[in-house]
């Protein structure tokens, strides 16, 4: 499986309340979930024309186990690792798709200095987040490490073929998470529906609106450890594909002698990041961009995650947490959209 619920979202099954609460609907609002890629999903539409939902059923299930063989880094057989796993530094077919997701990282980790990088699983294992006890690295270990960690070390031959050195590995969990959400998105459309929600372990994207003509509406959580409480309720757009995605460094960490140790790992430093900013949610027409951003902004942290966000025109909430508690600030994108979050 892919299991990629290290980067978990901040939006929350609330919203699937908020679905059901918005009165008498004028048609029936069908719903697929169950579990994927180490988490779960939920997929709730309607359709002006009839659709066979279990067809539509049928191929979000072969979507999913397609994604899993091409970008799973826990099984030796798919795509992803047996690239990883290749001994050479030769060209290798991965596919389009890997190709286009590492092409966007590669975007997403220039401007972001290097701070967000798919190669940082040496680092992720070596700092025990892989299991469940805290590892700190000696700095010759760690300086070890670093030395495969690099996305410039890998190479794109051309549209399908990828090339690096043999003690590189690539992990696209912070982006495929998002592109699963877009695949989805793209079977509903292609079985003619164009109303929906799709949600895979808190990421979503939404398209149209529920059968009433209401938007739909999802919740956001307060980023607190160990507590499920609404911070924000976003409506959706209703007249055009929209995603949310968030990041947070308050689900997976280790607390030690008095510090707080995050799974974000900063690429440059190999070490967890250490500023107060604990969440990001992005909104993006396309949720395989807006889950990549989402990760690589938390990463920076909030100031020059808010010069990367007004200089990219991404549409982002910040959270930060300090002493007076949690403090939100948004990007100029996010002040002028006119997007209800309240």
């Amino acid at each position: 499986m892919v299991n990629i619920n290290m980067n978990l979202g901040i939006v929350s099954v609330f919203f699937l309340l908020l679905l059901t609460a918005c009165g008498e609907q004028t048609k029936p609002v069908s719903k697929l979930e169950g579990q994927t890629q180490g988490t779960t999903y939920h997929i709730s539409f309607w359709s002006e024309a009839a659709i066979e939902n279990q067809s539509l059923e049928q191929a979000v299930l072969v979507t999913f186990a397609d994604i899993d063989k091409t970008f799973s880094n826990y099984r030796p057989d798919s795509v992803i690792e047996i690239f990883n796993a290749n001994p050479t530094n030769g060209s290798q077919w991965v596919g389009k798709e890997i190709v286009q997701l590492v092409d966007l990282a590669s975007k997403v980790s220039q401007i972001s200095q290097g701070c967000y990088d798919l190669t940082i699983k040496p680092l992720f294992d070596l700092w025990g987040f892989k299991g469940d006890s805290l590892t700190i690295p000696e700095p010759v270990v760690l300086a070890d490490a670093l030395a495969t960690v690099g996305l410039d070390k890998v190479r794109k031959i051309d549209d399908e073929h990828l090339q690096k050195p043999a003690n590189v590995r690539v992990d696209v969990s912070s982006v495929a998470q998002g592109y699963s959400v877009e695949r989805i998105s793209q079977v509903l459309e292609q079985h003619g529906v164009h109303h929906y929600l799709v949600e895979i372990g808190g990421e979503l994207k939404t398209h149209g609106h529920k059968p009433d003509g209401s938007a739909w509406k999802i919740a956001v959580e307060k980023p607190l450890p160990g507590e499920q409480k609404l911070m924000k309720v976003v409506s959706m757009p209703k007249d055009k594909p929209f995603a949310v995605m968030t990041s947070g460094t308050y689900r997976h960490y280790f607390d030690f002698n008095g510090q707080r140790y995050s799974h974000i790992l900063d690429a440059r430093s190999g070490k967890p990041v250490t500023h107060d900013l604990v969440a990001v949610t992005v909104m993006h027409e396309d949720p395989t961009i807006a889950d990549a951003w989402s990760t690589a902004l938390l990463c920076v942290g909030v100031q020059q995650g808010m010069q990367i966000a007004n200089d990219q025109h991404l549409q982002v909430l910040f959270v930060q947490q300090q002493a007076s508690g949690l403090v939100e600030t948004k990007s100029q994108a996010l002040e002028a959209s006119g997007l209800s979050i309240e």
